[in-house]
C-alpha cells in the first residue's frame, strides 16, 4: 500500500529495490508524522507542543561505526586515514539484507534538499521506519517546494532502519552498528542505531565529498549577514560559541551548522537546525529556547516532568540533548539560506589552557594553517577533580564529516581568502588569567565587542603587535575592552608560568601539523608557531 503527498510518480522507492513493504508515505507533513510517531509508541507530545521522542543506547554519532565504501573511483580521493573503507562486496551484502529486513514494514519516505544554491545542490531521498525520524530530516534539510516535488530525483537515497542489526563477518563492520556510504551510486545505509543526528551529518558528507570537484567549499560553520550585505562565517567545534555567537539579533542568520562557498556567494546545506538544549534558558538563548515550544519541534533526548514540561538540566540520559526545527523558527533567519561572499571570517576556539588573546587576527597562510588544526580545548574530568585542560584538533573544524584530504579543503578556503580579499579573525572564547581551575572563562561582553569591532571594519585600523608565541597581529587597545585581557600574559599573576604553558601549547600545535606539512606550501609551513621563538 502506498499513501503519498505529492511526489514524482516515476521515481518511487522501488527503484532503490524496496518491495513489498506493508506501507510508504511519501512526503508527509508535520501533522501527520506527529499523529504516527504518537501513535506508533516512539514519541510523546510535550505540555508546549513539540514532540519528544528517546533514542536509546546511542545518544551520539557513533564515529567508530561510520565506513566509507572504498571502489575504483573512491580509492585515490578518500583520506582513509580519517575515513574506514568497506569493500564494495560488503556493502552489496549489507544493501540486499537491509532490504529485505524492510520488507513488510511501514516506512516513510521524505524528499528534500540538501543546498540553498539549487547549482550545487543534493536532492536526497530518505527512508525511514520511523516516522518521528521522518519530520526530524525534514525540518533539517530544505523542503522542495510543489512544483520540485513533481520532478524530483534523487542523487543521494539514505535509509535508516534502527532496528536492524549488522553482522560484522558478514557485512564487514565493527558491530551491529552500521554508517556505511557509498559515495559513487549515492546511497547511505543506517542500521543499529536511533540517533537521528546520523541522517543530518550523512548529507553533509556527501555534500563534502562531491563539491570540492565543483570549486565550491563545504564548510562546518554558522553564517550571517548585516544588514549592508556582509555575510560573515563563525567556524568552531562544540562549545566555542558557534551558535550563539552567530545568533545577533541585528543580523540575518543564514544558517547555523553546514554551509557551502562558491561563485556566487556562500549558502546554506539545511533548512533548519539542531541545538543542544542542555541547560538551555530562555534567558541566555531566547530564539532558541523559543522553539522548543512550537508545534513541529522534534525534541532530542530530554528529559520531561511529571507535567509533560522539557527539563532542559537534567542530563542523565545525556548530555548531547537536541532540538531539531525548521529554520523559519527563528524570527531573524534567512528566507533563501543564500547570502553574498562573506567579508569576515571568524575561526573560534575555546582555549582552556589560558594561552591565546580574545581576538588575533589571521593572513592567509595563517587562516589556512588554523583551519587545518581545528583547535579547541576541554577540560577532562572535572567531576573527579581533575583540573588539567585536554587539546582537541579536529581540522577544518570537522574532522569526521571530511572523507577528502584536509589540504584540500584548506587550499580551497585559502583561495577563496584571498580573492576575496576576506578578513581572518582568530577568536578565543575560552580562559584568561591562567589556566582552568585558576583562570576565568573569557567575559562574553569583551567577545562580543571585540566580534562587533571586528565585522565592522574596524578592528583592522587598530594599532597591532605581533605575538611572540603565535605570530599572529593581535590588538593593543579596543574601546570598551579592557586593555590589559588583550594581553594574555599580562592576565596571568606569574608570567613564567604562562611562558610554559604557551609552550607547551606551542608544542602541541606543531606535532599535530606534522601530518599535513607535506601537503602544504612553505608560506603555510612558515605560518606555524613558535617560528619566532626558534629564532630567538
Amino acid at each position: 500500500m502506498e499513501e503519498f503527498g505529492v511526489r514524482n510518480p516515476a521515481s518511487g522507492i522501488s527503484d532503490i529495490g524496496l518491495r513489498n513493504a506493508s506501507s510508504v508515505r511519501y512526503n508527509f507533513l508535520e501533522s501527520a508524522l506527529y499523529e504516527e510517531s504518537i501513535r506508533r509508541g516512539e514519541a510523546e507530545l510535550t505540555a508546549h507542543g513539540a514532540l519528544r521522542a528517546l533514542t536509546g543506547q546511542h545518544t551520539g554519532r557513533s564515529a567508530k561505526d561510520k565506513f566509507v565504501v572504498r571502489d575504483a573511483k573512491t580509492d585515490g580521493q578518500i583520506w582513509w586515514d580519517n575515513n574506514k573503507p568497506l569493500s564494495p562486496e560488503h556493502f552489496d551484502i549489507l544493501h540486499k539484507d537491509m532490504l529485505a529486513h524492510a520488507e513488510g514494514k511501514d516506512l516513510f519516505v521524505q524528499d528534500l534538499i540538501g543546498g540553498a544554491d539549487r547549482d550545487n545542490a543534493l536532492p536526497t531521498r530518505v527512508v525511514t521506519e520511523l516516522a518521528w525520524h521522518s519530520l526530524f530530516i525534514r525540518n533539517l534539510l530544505i523542503r522542495p517546494d510543489r512544483e520540485e516535488l513533481k520532478t524530483f530525483l534523487p542523487q543521494l537515497t539514505i535509509i535508516d532502519l534502527p532496528s536492524f542489526r549488522a553482522d560484522p563477518a558478514r557485512h564487514g563492520c565493527r558491530s551491529e552498528t552500521v554508517i556505511a556510504c557509498d559515495l559513487t551510486r549515492g546511497i547511505v545505509l543506517i542500521g543499529g542505531t536511533s540517533y537521528a543526528g546520523e541522517m543530518k551529518k550523512s548529507v553533509f558528507t556527501v555534500l563534502n565529498y562531491l563539491l570540492p570537484e565543483k570549486g565550491v567549499m563545504p564548510m562546518h560553520c554558522s553564517a550571517n549577514v548585516g544588514p549592508a550585505g556582509d555575510a560573515a562565517v563563525f567556524f568552531g567545534l562544540s562549545g566555542t560559541g558557534k551558535t550563539t555567537l552567530s545568533a545577533d539579533p541585528s543580523r540575518t542568520l543564514v544558517g547555523d551548522d553546514e554551509h557551502g562557498w562558491g561563485e556566487n556567494g556562500i549558502f546554506n546545506f539545511e533548512g533548519g537546525c539542531y541545538a543542544k538544549t542542555i541547560r538551555l534558558s530562555a534567558e541566555a538563548e531566547p530564539e532558541i529556547h523559543a522553539t522548543t515550544q512550537r508545534f513541529g519541534t522534534v525534541l532530542e533526548n530530554v528529559i520531561l516532568d511529571e507535567n509533560g514540561a522539557p527539563d532542559f538540566n537534567d542530563g542523565s540520559l545525556t548530555e548531547n540533548t537536541r532540538c531539531a526545527y525548521p529554520l523559519h523558527f527563528i524570527p531573524n533567519a534567512s528566507e533563501t539560506g543564500i547570502a553574498p561572499h562573506p567579508k569576515t571570517i571568524i575561526m573560534l576556539t575555546a582555549d582552556a589552557f589560558g594561552v591565546l588573546p580574545p581576538i588575533a587576527k589571521l593572513t592567509p597562510e595563517q587562516a589556512m594553517y588554523h583551519f587545518l588544526s581545528g583547535y579547541t580545548a576541554k577540560v577532562a574530568g572535572t567531576e573527579k577533580g581533575v583540573t588539567e585542560p585536554e587539546a582537541t584538533f579536529s581540522t577544518c573544524f570537522g574532522a569526521p564529516f571530511m572523507p577528502r584530504h584536509p589540504s584540500e579543503y584548506g587550499n580551497l578556503l585559502r583561495d577563496l581568502i584571498a580573492r576575496h580579499e576576506v578578513d581572518c579573525w582568530l577568536v578565543n572564547t575560552g580562559w584568561t588569567g591562567g589556566a582552568y581551575g585558576v583562570g576565568n572563562r573569557m567575559p562574553i561582553k569583551a567577545t562580543r565587542a571585540l566580534l562587533t569591532a571586528a565585522l565592522t571594519g574596524e578592528l583592522k585600523k587598530s594599532e597591532m603587535r605581533i605575538d611572540a608565541n603565535f605570530g599572529f597581529a593581535v590588538p593593543v587597545a579596543v574601546e570598551g575592552v579592557d586593555t590589559k585581557i588583550l594581553d594574555p600574559r599580562s592576565t596571568w599573576a606569574d608570567g613564567l608560568a604562562y611562558d610554559a604553558q604557551a609552550k607547551k601549547l606551542v608544542g602541541m600545535f606543531i606535532d599535530n601539523f606534522a601530518k599535513f606539512e607535506a601537503h602544504v606550501d612553505g608560506k603555510v609551513r612558515d605560518a606555524a608557531p613558535g617560528i619566532r621563538l626558534a629564532a630567538e
